[in-house]
C-alpha cells in the first residue's frame, strides 16, 4: 500500500475511509482493509495511520466489476454545493471517470436533471468557460469535459425512460441555427422527460425552417429553444418572430431560454415562458400539463335526464 501524507481537507482529492466503502459497497470493513492491504484497491495512510481511499477508485473498480456493484450512495456529497465542488475538482483534473461517476451515482441518489443541471453541471461548466478565457485550460480539455458529462447524462436516459408512462405529450426543441453548444437543450430534453413528456431534442444548430417541418411532423404541445450562442441577433430576431407566429397559430405553447438572450433581446420577442433554468422549465411544463387536463365546460357526459 502506497504511503504518504494524507492532503489538505480542501484539495478536491475525494479522500474516503474504509469504513464509508465499506458502507457504499455492502461489505464489512476488515474485507475493505484486506482489499487495500492486497493492493486491489489504491490508497495512501494518513499521519495517524489510517487507510483512505480515492472516490474515484471505488467508483471505477466497482463499474469494471472489480468490486462489488453501489449498494450505498451515502459516500457521494450530501448537497448540490458539495457536488459541484467535487465536479469541479474532476473537471480540473481532466478525470473522465469521477466526472461520469459523481452525475450518474447523484441521480441514483434522488437528484433530478433538473438540479444537477442548475446547482451543479452549469456552474462547473461555466467555472471551466472562464479558466479557458483565462487562458488556464484548452479548448480541447472543454470538448473532453463536455464529451464526458455528455456521455454521463446519456447513461441516465435508459433510467429516466423506463419510469415514463406511455401517451405523453410530445415537446420538442433545439438550439438556434450557428448555437453549437450540445449540453444545454440536451438538459432541457432530460427535465421534461422527468417531467412528464415525449421530449425530442432536435440538437444543436438547427435553422427555425427545419425546426418547423419537424413542428409539422411531430405536433407537439410544447417547443423549447435553448440559446447559448448568437451569431447574428438581429437576423434570429427576425427569424424567430417569423417562427413565433407560425407556432402561435398551431396552438403550440414556446419556452425559451439561454444565456445569449439578454434582457433587451428578450423584450423584443414574445413566448409563452421564459426560464433562468430547468428546474424552472420543469415547473412551468407540469403546469401547462394540468391545464390541458381541464375538462371543457358544460354538463359532463351521462347527468342529467334522459330524453323521450
Amino acid at each position: 500500500m502506497k504511503r504518504s501524507n494524507l492532503p489538505a481537507l480542501d484539495d478536491g482529492a475525494g479522500l474516503v475511509s474504509t469504513a464509508r466503502v465499506a458502507r457504499l459497497l455492502g461489505v464489512g470493513i476488515s474485507t475493505v482493509k484486506r482489499w487495500v492491504d492486497s493492493g486491489i484497491i489504491p490508497a495512501i495512510l494518513s499521519p495517524g495511520g489510517h487507510r483512505k481511499l480515492l472516490l474515484k477508485d471505488v467508483l471505477r473498480l466497482s463499474k469494471a466489476g472489480t468490486l462489488p456493484v453501489l449498494a450505498h450512495l451515502e459516500i457521494l456529497p450530501h448537497s448540490p454545493e458539495e457536488l459541484r465542488m467535487e465536479l469541479e475538482s474532476a473537471i480540473r483534473t481532466d478525470d473522465v471517470e469521477s466526472i461520469c461517476g459523481l452525475i450518474t451515482g447523484a441521480h441514483c441518489r434522488g437528484y433530478s436533471v433538473g438540479v444537477l443541471a442548475d446547482a451543479v453541471i452549469a456552474p462547473a461548466m461555466r467555472r471551466l468557460g472562464s479558466d479557458w478565457a483565462a487562458g488556464r485550460a484548452t479548448v480541447a480539455r472543454e470538448h473532453r469535459v463536455t464529451q464526458a458529462v455528455v456521455s454521463a447524462l446519456y447513461g441516465l436516459n435508459g433510467r429516466i425512460e423506463t419510469t415514463q408512462e406511455q401517451g405523453r405529450p410530445v415537446a420538442l426543441g433545439c438550439a438556434p441555427e450557428y448555437d453549437h453548444y450540445l449540453l444545454p437543450t440536451l438538459l432541457a430534453r432530460m427535465t421534461l422527460v422527468e417531467a412528464g413528456w415525449n421530449a425530442v431534442n432536435v440538437g444543436p444548430n438547427t435553422p427555425f425552417a427545419a425546426l418547423l417541418s419537424a413542428v409539422d411532423e411531430l405536433q407537439p404541445k410544447l417547443v423549447w429553444l435553448s440559446v447559448s450562442h448568437l451569431a447574428d441577433p438581429a437576423r434570429f430576431v427576425e427569424e424567430y418572430d417569423g417562427f413565433y407566429r407560425a407556432v402561435e397559430k398551431r396552438g403550440i405553447a414556446i419556452a425559451i431560454g439561454g444565456q445569449a438572450l439578454t434582457h433587451e433581446l428578450r423584450s423584443r420577442l414574445t413566448y409563452t415562458f421564459f426560464g433562468d433554468g430547468c428546474i424552472q422549465l420543469a415547473a412551468f411544463t407540469k403546469i401547462l400539463q394540468v391545464r390541458r387536463q381541464i375538462p371543457k365546460r358544460g354538463r359532463p357526459v351521462g347527468s342529467g335526464k334522459k330524453r323521450n
